[in-house]
C-alpha cells in the first residue's frame, strides 16, 4: 500500500480509504447489510494496509454502523483510524448530542471516534448546528478523550464551504466530492485547494461518481487506448485524484469483494501517481468525449421554470444526461422515481400536460414537451 501525507499529522493515510456507505446488502434492501461479507471485505482491506473507514450514523438506513463495528472486532479496530459523522438530521436541540453520539459509540463498538465529521453541510446547516452550541460540545469530547479529529463533510458550493472553513480554527480536515468530471462541481478544485492551503486534510468522496465512471461508452474507452497503456476506468479515475498533492486519501464505497480486491491492487501501484502531461490532456479529451454524449442541449439556465405543473425540468434532463454519459441505468431510475438526493415522483416527466409554456421561453428551442414524454417512457418504473 502507498501512503500519503494528512497535513500536519505525523500518522500517513493510505491513499485509499474505505467507504462504508455502499456495503453489500441481502436482497434489495439497503439497510440489510450482509454483515459476514462486509466484513470480509473490510478486514481483506486492512490486512493490506488500507488504514482509514468511513462510515455514517444513516448509512444504510442505521446499520452501517452496526455492520462496521462487527467487522472491526478480534483486533481490527485498533489497526485503522476509524471516522463516523454527527447525525445533524436526528437532533432538534443540544440536549439530543449525547444520546446520538451514545448510540454511535454502542453500534461501533468502540469507546473513541478518531476522525468525527459534522455530516453533509449546506446552508445552512452549518449556522444551526453552531447555533446549538455544537463547537463546544465538540471541544468538550475531545478534552473526554471520545473524539480526536474534527472535521466536517460538505455539499454546496464553494462560496459556502469557504465560509465553513474560516468559521472555526481547529478543523484538521474536511470531506469534498471531487473527480475528473466534476472539476467545478460544489466546492471542486477551488475548494481543494482552499482547505489545504489553510492547513486541512482533504479527503476526497464520490472518486467515481457513485460507480459511474467505472463503466465506459466506446468512445470514451477509444480515448484512453491513445495512452497506450492498459488501464481500468477506475485506475484512470483514481490516478487523476492522486496526482494532486493537496489530498490527503481517496474513499471508495465498495460494494463487492472483488471491488476491494481491485482498488487496493490499483492504490498499491499507483496510490501516489504522477500524470504525464499527455496523460493530463486525455483527461480534457474524455471529458469532451463523455459530454458529446449528452443527448438534451440543456444549459441548466432555468428560463423554463417554474413549470405549471410542477416538473423540474432541468433536473430530468440532467438525470437522463447522467443515464447516456454514464449507463448507469439503476441509478438513473432511482433518481428519476423518487429515491434519495433525486426528484420527487410529482417532479418528473410523467407530470407534464404539454401546456407548452416552456416552449415560448427555452432559448435553446428544446421541444420540452417530446424530451420529458420520451425520458419518462425510458426511466419511469
Amino acid at each position: 500500500m502507498q501512503y500519503r501525507n494528512f497535513q500536519d499529522l505525523e500518522w500517513k493515510p493510505s491513499a485509499l480509504g474505505i467507504g462504508a456507505m455502499r456495503l453489500p446488502v441481502i436482497g434489495n434492501d439497503q439497510s440489510a447489510v450482509d454483515i459476514p461479507e462486509a466484513s470480509k471485505m473490510i478486514r481483506y482491506a486492512i490486512d493490506n494496509g488500507v488504514n482509514y473507514l468511513d462510515t455514517a450514523y444513516f448509512y444504510h438506513g442505521g446499520n452501517s454502523e452496526t455492520a462496521v463495528g462487527e467487522a472491526l472486532r478480534d483486533g481490527y479496530r485498533e489497526r485503522i483510524k476509524l471516522a463516523t459523522k454527527f447525525p445533524y438530521r436526528e437532533v432538534k436541540s443540544i440536549d439530543d448530542f449525547d444520546p446520538a453520539f451514545e448510540r454511535q459509540l454502542q453500534r461501533l463498538n468502540t469507546d473513541k471516534i478518531d476522525f468525527y465529521l459534522l455530516h453533509g453541510l449546506h446552508r445552512p446547516a452549518w449556522e444551526t448546528l453552531r447555533d446549538m452550541g455544537i463547537i463546544p460540545w465538540l471541544e468538550n469530547k475531545v478534552a473526554e478523550g471520545y473524539l480526536e479529529y474534527l472535521g466536517f463533510s460538505f455539499h454546496d458550493e464553494y462560496d459556502y464551504f469557504t465560509q465553513v472553513v474560516d468559521a472555526y480554527d481547529n478543523w484538521t480536515f474536511c470531506q469534498v466530492h471531487f473527480n475528473y468530471m466534476d472539476v467545478d462541481y460544489q466546492a471542486g478544485r477551488r475548494g481543494v485547494e482552499y482547505a489545504a492551503n489553510k492547513g486541512l486534510g482533504v479527503i476526497i468522496m464520490e472518486p467515481l461518481r457513485g460507480g459511474q465512471l467505472a463503466w465506459q461508452h466506446e468512445s470514451v474507452a477509444a480515448v484512453w487506448e491513445k495512452s497506450g497503456k492498459i488501464r481500468s476506468p477506475v485506475e484512470w479515475a483514481f490516478r487523476w485524484l492522486w496526482d494532486n498533492p493537496e489530498i490527503s486519501l481517496v474513499l471508495s464505497g465498495m460494494s463487492t469483494y472483488d471491488q476491494v480486491v481491485e482498488n487496493v491492487e490499483i492504490a498499491e501501484r499507483a496510490g501516489n501517481s504522477n500524470l504525464s502531461g499527455d496523460e493530463i490532456l486525455l483527461y480534457d479529451e474524455v471529458r469532451r468525449a463523455y459530454k458529446n454524449l449528452v443527448p438534451v442541449p440543456c444549459t441548466s439556465c432555468r428560463y423554463c421554470m417554474p413549470c405549471p405543473n410542477g416538473v423540474e425540468i432541468p433536473a430530468v434532463f440532467k438525470i437522463y444526461s447522467d443515464y447516456k454519459m454514464y449507463g448507469n441505468e439503476r441509478i438513473s431510475r432511482i433518481r428519476y422515481n423518487g429515491g434519495p438526493w433525486g426528484l420527487k415522483p410529482e417532479q418528473n416527466g410523467g407530470t407534464c400536460i404539454e401546456c407548452g409554456q416552456c416552449l415560448e421561453l427555452c432559448p435553446q428551442h428544446i421541444v420540452i414537451p417530446e424530451w420529458l414524454k420520451k425520458i419518462h417512457s425510458e426511466l419511469s418504473v
